[in-house]
């Protein structure tokens, strides 16, 4: 089996050239009847291959870090990402394994966390804990970027560094829900347009700068959806008429900038608030027992047809779209 980042890697080696491998693009696209864009591909399995490397990887990993932590509370964790590491030099950089490379990432990054915070948990200032964690694993992350590519890693290092930045926040200034949401809301806003800026270099989305885009928006999605949809709710979570058609409104506004983007991150992000919102109003109006079924035929049909009429509802919303927008974002084909 063989993806669309297979055929680029081919056009770049020379040996296919660029227009066999867009005839091929264009065959595919004809067959199925739809378009590869709106498709929003990104690589990450290849084969069952992938699973049964994964499924040993976790076994090893969580051994190794059992065993390591009989000894000394920060050894297991050191041990696990010293051997992801090690892991990655094969899976990764030999073998270029999607899903076992995003694994042993997760291992190397949460090993050198999970090693400072167990190794300090006596400290006083949990502060200083969670500062010093976030920024080991920030670094380890700026190197496993630079060493193996993987695209989850730059959002994996920009989440460490937003912890970083609360932890540091939370020292300085006395900790409020405010604070907390203004905080996650400005840095899903940067992270949001870094996004864009990986999206608009390649519009065509053939390269792995792609998939780093790709996990950009998953992680900028709940930065930016969770303060506004929080600060929607009561502090005792209580719902209203008014406030369920405010998050359908914007819940809609969402949705037109994901179709805009031709990425589906912020719906999906913002799509349990929506339940839980809806949901709770059913229930204040005495509709308790369907109100799961009812929701769940509502929001599903009407995701399903969505998916159904992605591009369509696409072409005509790009037409009302300011030019310099379009050359941030996928083409219309």
């Amino acid at each position: 089996m063989y993806t669309d980042d297979d055929l680029t890697s081919a056009v770049q080696e020379g040996v296919l050239p660029e227009a066999q491998a867009q005839a091929f693009r264009d065959y595919v696209q004809k067959q199925r009847h739809m378009t590869i864009q709106d498709e929003e591909h990104f690589r990450l399995i290849s084969g069952f291959n992938d699973i049964f490397v994964v499924i040993a990887a976790v076994l090893a990993l969580v051994a190794l870090g059992t065993l390591g932590n009989t000894f000394a509370p920060w050894l297991g964790g050191l041990l696990v990402a010293a051997a992801a590491w090690g892991m990655a030099e094969y899976f990764t950089l030999r073998r270029r394994m999607a899903l076992p490379s995003i694994v042993l990432l997760g291992f190397c990054l949460g090993g050198v966390f999970f090693a400072i915070t167990h190794n300090l948990m006596t400290m006083d200032n949990p502060g200083s804990i969670s500062l010093l964690a976030f920024f080991a694993t920030t670094l380890v992350a700026v190197a496993h970027w630079y060493r193996f590519k993987v695209p989850l890693t730059l959002a994996a290092g920009l989440a460490a560094f937003i912890g970083i930045l609360v932890s540091a926040l939370s020292m300085v200034f006395a900790f409020s829900d405010t604070l907390l949401k203004v905080t996650l809301f400005g840095c899903g806003v940067l992270v949001f347009l870094l996004a864009l800026r990986w999206d608009s270099r390649d519009r065509q989305r053939q390269t792995r700068q792609s998939d780093v885009a790709f996990w950009l928006h998953l992680l900028a999605a709940p930065l930016l959806v969770h303060p506004i949809f929080v600060t929607l709710a009561d502090s005792d979570f209580d719902v209203s008429l008014t406030q369920a058609l405010i998050t359908l409104v914007l819940y809609l506004v969402l949705s037109a900038m994901s179709l805009i983007l031709d990425r589906r991150a912020l719906m999906v992000s913002a799509l349990s608030y929506v339940i839980y919102v809806f949901g709770a109003l059913l229930t204040s109006f005495g509709v308790v027992n369907l109100g799961a079924a009812i929701i769940g035929l509502v929001i599903g049909f009407g995701l399903l047809l969505l998916s159904v009429f992605w591009h369509p509802l696409r072409v005509q919303l790009m037409r009302m779209v300011p030019e310099k927008i379009q050359l941030l974002v996928p083409p219309i084909r």
